[in-house]
């Protein structure tokens, strides 16, 4: 397990390099002029000359980029020309809300997968999973756009049961917060579920149907102890890698919920950053972005072990 650490680790140092390369390289060719933008279109030539030296923008771009890389390295990702904020306390302050969605999200969406895709496969090819099946289909063609009014529309406009924007800190009012976050995290939860369900039932019905399941149910154990021990866990390497991406992608912020329900996530953040052509803010969140789906694949990478003892065994 040690050595399979090891060498995921030495394969991630090439993919953060590319990652920062490529941060940098889009954020850097951008058409335009970060130092016009900063002074305005009425700005001497020589003030934009001055800014330009400052910022290094007289400079080769590989000379840039060393120097950017360097800061980067030393957990400073610049500051914002709009806000004087740095990166990293922009990042930190937003970040919270982002997690948080990202949890209840997810947490909704395996709720509800989970169950319905071991039902399925229990009962392949019956009028459930067929319902079941569609229902699925059918939620992964509805954009998020359309859920979201959909539910503020229903819970919050006619039932008001829920709030239909805003944010509450969980600091200030724990039920508060929750009420803020649940028709965002539902709005997410509606489009992530059907892609967990049908990854899950697919494997779970090629794995009811291996040898060792039909040598569990000859023992006489129990058909739940059948399905959640023996046959779940095995199923769900699929199922990690779909939950995987998709938590990495909430983490770098679900641009779209975040900014119709108004939530200060890095959603907003990100979007904001380009409305305002705050480059340097662009890059550190787009970094932040890049290298949060690597460690999370590396994560992935690891509960795969941790599922199937052979990649663990194979991997020493």
């Amino acid at each position: 397990m040690a050595s399979l650490v090891v060498r995921r680790l030495l394969y991630l140092l090439p993919v953060l390099f590319g990652v920062a390369l490529l941060t940098f390289l889009i954020a850097s060719l951008l058409p335009g002029d970060l130092a016009t933008v900063l002074l305005g279109d009425q700005a001497t030539p020589e003030t934009l000359a001055a800014l330009r030296h400052d910022l290094g923008l007289d400079r080769p771009i590989l000379l840039r980029f060393a120097h950017w890389l360097g800061e980067v390295l030393q957990g400073d990702l610049g500051r914002s020309y709009r806000t004087g904020q740095t990166v990293v306390a922009a990042i930190a302050e937003r970040l919270p809300v982002s997690i948080e969605l990202m949890l209840l999200a997810q947490g909704a969406a395996l709720v509800v997968a989970i169950p319905l895709a071991i039902a399925c496969a229990v009962r392949e090819g019956g009028r459930f999973d067929r319902i079941v099946t569609g229902a699925a289909f059918a939620s992964l063609s509805v954009p998020s756009l359309l859920s979201a009014i959909v539910l503020i529309w229903l819970l919050a406009v006619q039932l008001q049961w829920l709030p239909a924007t805003g944010y509450v800190p969980l600091g200030e009012d724990v039920a508060g917060n929750l009420r803020s976050l649940a028709l965002p995290a539902l709005t997410l939860a509606m489009g992530e579920w059907p892609a967990l369900m049908r990854v899950l039932r697919s494997d779970m019905i090629s794995t009811l149907k291996e040898d060792y399941i039909a040598m569990a149910r000859a023992k006489g154990l129990r058909p739940a102890r059948v399905l959640l021990v023996h046959a779940l866990k095995p199923s769900s390497l699929t199922l990690v890698t779909v939950a995987g991406i998709n938590i990495a992608r909430l983490l770098g912020g679900a641009v779209v919920v975040e900014t119709i329900f108004a939530l200060p996530g890095i959603g907003r953040l990100l979007i904001g950053s380009i409305f305002t052509r705050d480059l340097v803010l662009l890059q550190g969140v787009v970094l932040f972005v890049g290298i949060a789906f690597v460690l999370v694949n590396l994560a992935v990478d690891m509960l795969y072990a941790v599922l199937d003892p052979r990649i663990r065994h194979g991997g020493s």
